[in-house]
């Protein structure tokens, strides 16, 4: 390891953490003190309503709106615990697991494709809250150990296919493990050093490249990658100064991983089987060595990345922001609060649940995104209050059949899977609507014509608002006009109406009372259509 790598930022780190932290105050507290500490004197906005939170946390825990009854449980309870208590509740319920499996496969796969296999590897990975470093080294190695991490491969499987008469992009696989697992964007380093950014060398690309050069896809109905034979050095050049240069594979920050040299013939511990289509046991094999070198607690990049998206995933922002550019010219808005976090990630034997615990409990997390009377709106980088964030495609179909009492129905119709189940049948819509481009982040709000024209003319949608015995549209067509109102809120916007908002739709049903039933699909399509229910705020 070179000195003033890693190591060196480590010690320095840990020493101001040990003089910044207070023992006796959990994780929560420290966040909360170090946001503060920077705020310049600026008041924090108020904490959220009991109704903000539920649908907040429950939102970013369990991907959906809460149910009608958990609202109503929630805003009547009087216990002073009772936030935590639902946290908790969330962490360890049955939508968790899904949750995080969506959430992790648009993070890291970004809309590249899907595979049953890697979906069951990342949602059976969150039920068992298997630690970050060990699912990184899954993904990495390129091969499964066992039938449970079957699925793990495809993360660079995927990224491995050929599209037409393209070659496979290596390049771009180099520069997906960068910034996905290090937080740093090599892109522009891969022919020369980064002409804007110091810290990112074409040595740190090359060194990443190098893992992979010589990764294949293996055929097969499994994700699975194969190697061919590294023999020397990866050689490159500066397009600039033309002077030729070598490397082996090599973590940014960390030492080069030396090349053995075997003779032809002894590259395999275990040689390929043609009959079989087995590709053999590589007795030097570069993406082992990525997947032991790379998630490692030494590694701050890896370790800061990880704490940075994680935040970024419960207030909307990241410390370092845009989420794939750490350096020094990008530093975060509270550096002794990124370091702070990653450390106490690693001492948590990278314990996502445990961080996400944390995090929900702070009252950085609990702010309100409302704005009082005469209260500025703060710059979003100091956290001092609520940044709304936009529904994820998944998010969204989930919270709409929870809204319209259709849920149960679709789920229980689609047991047996498959690509014609119905509920399979909606999330390829809500994909095709709302999802954003492949390799592109999904960090910002950004409505589309096609949402609009979706939320307008799907027929799937709309059949939601259909009267069906027991989903939201029976069971207002049963009430009388001044208890639709509460009823239509609560289910679909995890609120009660104001005074306005419940005269408002009375006098709008008085005025349609020819035509009740339209009257009441419309007035239930208006709030699921509003920016209010769109946004987790």
């Amino acid at each position: 390891m070179h000195a003033g790598g890693p190591v060196l930022l480590s010690l320095m780190g840990l020493l101001f953490w040990n003089t910044a932290l207070r023992a006796a105050d959990p994780l929560h507290k420290e966040i909360d003190r170090l946001i503060l500490a920077r705020a310049g004197g600026q008041k924090p906005g108020a904490l959220t309503d009991d109704a903000e939170f539920l649908r907040r946390v429950t939102l970013d825990l369990a991907g959906r709106i809460p149910t009608r009854e958990e609202t109503r449980a929630f805003l009547q309870d009087t216990s002073p615990s009772k936030r935590a208590g639902l946290v908790d509740r969330l962490l360890n319920g049955a939508d968790y697991p899904r949750r995080m499996q969506e959430l992790f496969h648009v993070m890291l796969m970004e809309r590249l494709g899907d595979h049953a296999d890697w979906t069951q590897y990342l949602q059976t990975s969150f039920a068992k809250n298997k630690p970050w470093d060990q699912l990184v080294r899954e993904m990495l190695r390129g091969r499964a150990n066992d039938e449970a991490s079957k699925g793990a491969p495809f993360f660079l499987s995927k990224r491995l296919e050929n599209y037409g008469q393209n070659p496979v992009d290596h390049p771009a696989l180099a520069r997906d493990i960068g910034r996905l697992f290090l937080g740093i964007d090599l892109r522009c380093a891969q022919c020369h050093d980064h002409l804007f950014i110091k810290d990112y060398k074409q040595r740190d690309f090359q060194g990443l490249f190098a893992f992979v050069e010589n990764a294949a896809l293996k055929s097969g109905p499994t994700p699975e990658v194969m190697e061919k034979p590294t023999t020397r050095k990866l050689g490159f050049q500066s397009v600039f100064r033309k002077q030729p240069m070598e490397t082996g594979p090599r973590v940014p920050g960390f030492a080069e991983i030396e090349v053995p040299v075997f003779k032809k013939g002894e590259e395999y511990r275990v040689p390929p089987n043609p009959k079989t289509r087995t590709p053999g046991e590589l007795r030097f094999s570069p993406l082992a060595k990525l997947s032991e070198t790379l998630p490692v607690p030494q590694n701050d990049l890896f370790n800061r990345n990880i704490v940075n998206r994680l935040w970024f995933v419960m207030m909307g922002r990241g410390l370092v922001h845009p989420l794939d550019l750490h350096h020094k010219g990008n530093p975060p808005s509270h550096p002794e609060l990124l370091d702070g976090l990653a450390r106490e990630f690693v001492a948590h034997k990278y314990d996502i649940k445990w961080l996400l615990r944390e995090l929900a409990l702070s009252d950085t997390y609990q702010r309100s995104s409302i704005l009082l009377p005469g209260q500025e709106k703060r710059a979003p980088e100091t956290f001092l209050t609520a940044l709304e964030k936009p529904l994820s495609a998944e998010q969204m179909l989930w919270s709409m059949l929870e809204a319209t009492g259709e849920k149960e129905r679709v789920v229980a119709a689609s047991k047996s899977g498959g690509k014609n189940a119905p509920l399979e049948q909606a999330r390829q819509r809500f994909l095709k609507a709302f999802s954003g481009p492949v390799r592109e982040a999904e960090e910002e709000f950004s409505p589309s014509l096609k949402g609009v024209l979706f939320l307008e003319n799907d027929a799937l949608l709309l059949g939601w608002l259909t009267p069906r015995t027991g989903n939201l549209l029976d069971r207002l067509t049963k009430l009388s006009d001044d208890r639709v109102a509460e009823e239509l809120y609560l289910c679909v916007l995890t609120r009660l109406p104001t005074t306005e908002e419940q005269q408002e739709v009375e006098s709008y049903l008085k005025k349609k009372a020819a035509h009740r039933t339209t009257a009441l699909q419309h007035l239930a399509w208006a709030l699921l259509a509003s920016t209010e229910f769109c946004l987790n705020h």
